[in-house]
């Protein structure tokens, strides 16, 4: 099936695959610090968009920006951890700055099958097709859940299932259409409907 196209879902999938913040952590105030320290105001900056697109809008440096990450702060959202370890396989597809993303991964000894971070994608908004490219796997084998219209627009291109990560609560207070999860319990269910 070519991507892009409409899918219907006929069965439990491959993989899921996750964005990563405000999805598996709850990482807002973490992302919008480096900005305070840089002299960015936080109602200009943009949640969700990629770190060197971002940066470069802004007029900032992106090393300076991931210099003043701090990796050590970032939590899972609630019942993340349980979740992840239930599935037999999943993946984590970021906007992020691939040094602050493995870090934090470490940190919380937690092992995808595969990450992709912004400079998979040279520097721009991240995308499903090479990582489907790589996981050798179409869109009816996946679904993605996140918590942005960048997030949907991934699922979109690509014509694979979407879910929202609904234990957000940006996502709650949005009520976006499609299928919101209240909580990380509530994949397994969602996964093994038809």
């Amino acid at each position: 099936m070519a991507y892009g196209a409409a899918m219907a879902w006929t069965q439990p999938p491959e993989i899921v695959i996750f964005d990563f913040d405000g999805t598996l952590v709850d990482s807002d105030e973490a992302l919008l610090v480096p900005f305070d320290e840089l002299g960015v105001p936080r109602e200009e900056v943009v949640m969700g968009s990629a770190v060197a697109e971002e940066c470069k809008r802004l007029g900032i440096s992106m090393d300076a920006y991931v210099s003043a990450y701090d990796t050590d702060t970032v939590q899972p959202y609630p019942g993340v951890g349980e979740m992840l370890a239930a599935l037999p396989r999943w993946a984590v597809l970021s906007n992020k700055h691939p040094d602050s993303a493995v870090a934090e991964m470490a940190r919380l000894g937690w092992e995808p099958e595969l990450l992709m971070c912004a400079d998979a994608f040279g520097w721009a908004h991240k995308s499903l097709k090479p990582m489907l490219d790589v996981l050798g796997l179409g869109p009816e084998d996946v679904v993605m859940v996140g918590d942005s219209e960048g997030d949907l627009r991934c699922a979109e291109e690509v014509g694979c299932r979407f879910l929202w990560a609904g234990w957000n609560e940006r996502v709650r207070e949005r009520r976006p259409g499609g299928q919101v999860l209240a909580e990380p319990a509530d994949l397994a269910s969602a996964l093994a409907q038809r």
